[in-house]
């Protein structure tokens, strides 16, 4: 998605569009989105090592999920703000150098203090990288190449799933947690020098100021925006963050076979991503909407299909699928919201992703610690049914898009 703005005759966005196509560019923005999504939701599959480490709780085990998306909600309008007139290359590149270093501290955490303080930094990351990177698809490419590279910068969500999070787990597994931090570290910082190799400068062609954000939530296609986002990360992750003790101690399986559902879960969610990148711009709400009602349908049904291991293959394969068009969907409503502002979307789209994906971590810490497993997925199933009562509301009132 162009970071241009809209203006009149739409001349301006069209003269600013390279005249080839930068492949290479697009795919060094998702691995760093790559790097990002990994070092984020690692700890899914590293909980309860990493907990039993410091002998804490999987509730506060959780905080590592939690505090990275409060400080990037934090961080995606502040940021984007303060360095609205630097080049947005040196930017992305200064982000993934601090995610590196984010890395390396948590390898070498004498105490759990140390850990949170990483996700401190990860957090100001995915804030900082995202709200810039989500949206350069339309300045490394054509207009006609933008929608293919829109979705091979968005696959990266997906591949942090199926081959981030499972190759992670399986180091931690073999090596050790710390092990796969150290890994993720080497890896950011390949990425760094990738960016610095094949992006072009990338000078910024408008101002994200905090009182264009401002303006943005008068619209009523943004507050709708907002809160199906809300929804369905909440029922996502207050859910998804605990699959791993749920399959320890509700499907019985061990850590090998885990990381063989997480493996199965992203393989499905790289299918519903190129599946949602073709649909979501044509029919964004039934896009959005089936997406919804399948979480819910996998999430309710876990807690009594999930105590058989082909009842929680099945289910973790239909909900890799359905939350792999979420992320391409919610960008996309944010899009079509604020046309005439395209990177202040994408920093709404980020802020309140990432603070719904923390609340979600947090309050499925508290019902997973008070409850049990199987109560936390309960909880994903209900919201992600009030996400798709959401959805039908907006068609129901025959709400269009500028």
């Amino acid at each position: 998605m162009p970071t241009d703005v809209a203006t009149s005759a739409g001349t301006t966005e069209a003269a600013s569009r390279p005249a080839t196509t930068s492949w290479p560019a697009v795919v060094s923005v998702m691995m760093g989105i790559f790097s990002i999504v990994t070092t984020e939701i690692l700890p899914i599959g590293l909980l309860t090592s990493i907990g039993s480490s410091f002998t804490v709780s999987d509730g506060m085990a959780g905080l590592m999920m939690t505090m990275p998306g409060f400080l990037a909600a934090l961080s995606a309008p502040l940021v984007t703000a303060a360095t609205a007139r630097i080049d947005r290359r040196l930017m992305l590149c200064a982000f993934v150098l601090l995610l590196a270093l984010a890395n390396f501290l948590a390898a070498a955490a004498p105490g759990y203090w140390l850990v949170l303080v990483s996700r401190v930094l990860v957090g100001i990351t995915i804030g900082g990288f995202w709200s810039i990177g989500a949206g350069l698809a339309g300045r490394l490419v054509p207009a006609d190449a933008v929608g293919r590279a829109t979705a091979v910068i968005f696959s990266a969500v997906p591949l942090g799933s199926v081959l981030g999070v499972p190759l992670g787990t399986l180091i931690g597994d073999i090596a050790g947690w710390r092990t796969a931090f150290v890994a993720l570290g080497v890896l950011s910082a390949a990425v760094f020098v990738a960016l610095l190799l094949v992006l072009p400068p990338l000078p910024p062609e408008q101002a994200t100021r905090l009182a264009v954000l401002g303006g943005m939530l008068r619209s009523v296609n943004t507050r709708f925006a907002l809160a199906t986002t809300f929804l369905i990360v909440l029922a996502h992750f207050g859910a998804y963050t605990y699959i791993n003790p749920f399959l320890e101690q509700v499907t019985h399986v061990g850590p090998g076979l885990t990381t063989v559902f997480l493996f199965l879960y992203g393989a499905a969610g790289i299918v519903g991503n190129f599946i949602a990148g073709s649909r979501a711009a044509r029919h964004p709400r039934a896009t959005f909407a089936v997406a919804a009602a399948l979480i819910a349908t996998s999430a309710s049904l876990l807690p009594v299909l999930g105590q058989w291991r082909a009842g929680a293959v099945a289910l973790l394969v239909v909900w890799g699928m359905a939350y792999g068009a979420v992320p391409v969907c919610s960008q996309t409503w944010f899009a079509k919201s604020a046309p005439h502002a395209l990177e202040a979307s994408s920093v709404l789209f980020t802020a309140s992703f990432q603070a719904t994906l923390s609340l979600g971590a947090l309050v499925g810490g508290v019902v997973v610690d008070q409850f049990s497993p199987s109560a936390v997925m309960t909880f994903g199933g209900v919201t992600a049914v009030l996400t798709a009562l959401v959805v039908w509301l907006h068609h129901a009132r025959r709400i269009d898009w500028p």
